[in-house]
C-alpha cells in the first residue's frame, strides 16, 4: 500500500489539504498527516482546528511514498521557513518520491529553498515571479519528473485524482472513482 505525508503547518489551507487527503483514502492510499508545529493540534487559514496524526518532528526518519504540501498564505510561509520541512522534502526528493506542493506552496516552500531544481511548476497568482529556480507553466496541474504540482483550491480535485493516479500507476481507477463522485476529471 501506498503511504502519502501531509504537511500542515499553522494556516493551512484547509481545502486543499482535506481534499487530496479523501481522494487519495477514497482510493486507498495510506494518507498520515503531519503537523508542522509543537502539537498534533494545527489551527487552519480559516481558524478550522485539526489533530494531525503526528507531528512532523516524530516521523522525521520515515519514508513516504509521496509529500504533499498544502498552500494557504500562512501555512506556505510557515512551511517555507521550517528547516524540518526544507529537510524532509530533500529527503524525499533525492529518494526519487513524490513532492505534491498544491497553490502557494511550490512558489514559497520549493522556490523559496531551492528546492525546484529547474523544474517545471505551476502555483497561484502571481508567486511565479519570487522563484528563480523553476519554470513557471501556467496549467491547472503540472507534472515533472517526481514533481507534481497544483495551481490552488479551485482544481484541489485534479491535483488529487493526479497524485492519486501516479502512486497507483492506474489512471483507469482514479478516473473510475472521478465519475463515481460525478468530477470530470
Amino acid at each position: 500500500m501506498k503511504k502519502v505525508a501531509v504537511l500542515l503547518a499553522p494556516g493551512f489551507e484547509e481545502a486543499e489539504a482535506i481534499i487530496t487527503i479523501d481522494i487519495l483514502r477514497r482510493l486507498n492510499i495510506e494518507v498520515e498527516t503531519l503537523a508542522c508545529a509543537g502539537s498534533r493540534a494545527v489551527v487552519s487559514y480559516h481558524a478550522i482546528p485539526m489533530v494531525a496524526d503526528s507531528t512532523l518532528s516524530e516521523r522525521m526518519d520515515a519514508l513516504y511514498d509521496a509529500v504533499v504540501l498544502p498552500g494557504g498564505p500562512q501555512g506556505s510561509v510557515n512551511l517555507a521557513a521550517s528547516k524540518e520541512v526544507v529537510l524532509f522534502v530533500e529527503r524525499h526528493d533525492a529518494a526519487g518520491k513524490l513532492i505534491c506542493p498544491i497553490c502557494s506552496a511550490a512558489a514559497r516552500v520549493l522556490g523559496g529553498n531551492g528546492l525546484l531544481k529547474g523544474r517545471r511548476y505551476v502555483c497561484s497568482g502571481d508567486l511565479y515571479e519570487t522563484v528563480a529556480d523553476g519554470v513557471y507553466v501556467d496549467a491547472s496541474v503540472v507534472e515533472d519528473g517526481n514533481l507534481i504540482s497544483g495551481k490552488g483550491l479551485g482544481l484541489a480535485f485534479d491535483f488529487a485524482f493526479t497524485v492519486a493516479a501516479r502512486l497507483l500507476g492506474d489512471v483507469t481507477s482514479a478516473r473510475d472513482h472521478a465519475d463515481h463522485i460525478y468530477y470530470s476529471w
